[in-house]
């Protein structure tokens, strides 16, 4: 086992980018729909999520002060599509509160630190973890930091790059050391991991329609 250098990641990103094509991330029309849907998106699949943001779109309530002064019954029932609903509903609410605590429900004034400090007080916040604040700072604030995941681990362990058990931190750190720190190479590079670990790199992997399959010992 090998960490993969510069120019293997870029070779990796250039073959999946020209397998799967440009991914346009994060689907949502504002930096607060990107946030509901990183927060919603949590063990359940996006169409699910798509539902529970249209019904809050219905309902002409897609901003935090909107959402900050509904009752929590009812945003339980308009988030319930996306699954464990009360759970996520409060997650949303604690999102909201913080912010207008500390931001008087400005995203830009949140935007403003730093990605470390960002990072930092998102993960303070009831219900963030580490894919949702690096979701939320990459797709929302538009700031460079590489967004890891189950298909993360599952491509390069396949690739003989890694071994071992699923850590973030370390996977995390194999990106954001070996490539610059450029948003646009980040959001694509991620969505095409993405795109690829659910459509050919799967559980049960479709190697022969595979691009990678001349560089993959697993296939």
């Amino acid at each position: 086992m090998h960490e993969p250098t510069r120019d293997q990641l870029l070779k990796l990103y250039n073959q999946l980018k020209t397998a799967h094509g440009s991914q346009a991330w994060w689907p949502a029309d504002t930096p607060f729909e990107v946030i509901l849907g990183a927060i919603l998106v949590q063990s359940t699949a996006w169409r699910n999520v798509v539902k529970a943001i249209d019904n809050l779109r219905d309902a002409n309530l897609l901003t935090p002060s909107r959402i900050g002064a509904i009752s929590q019954t009812e945003l339980e029932e308009l988030v319930r599509p996306s699954g464990y609903f009360r759970v996520k509903a409060k997650k949303v609410r604690a999102f909201v509160t913080h912010l207008q605590a500390h931001h008087n429900y400005r995203l830009d004034s949140l935007f403003a630190a730093d990605v470390f400090t960002l990072r930092e007080e998102l993960l303070s916040i009831y219900g963030i973890g580490n894919e949702t604040a690096d979701s939320i700072i990459l797709y929302a604030a538009e700031k460079p930091v590489f967004v890891i995941d189950s298909y993360t681990h599952r491509l390069l362990s396949r690739l003989g790059w890694i071994a071992g058990k699923y850590d973030y931190s370390k996977l995390q750190a194999i990106f954001m050391n070996a490539l610059p720190h450029d948003v646009r190479l980040f959001n694509e590079f991620h969505a095409l991991i993405d795109r690829h670990s659910s459509r050919i790199c799967r559980k049960t992997p479709l190697c022969g329609e595979c691009t990678l399959r001349s560089d993959c010992p697993f296939s």
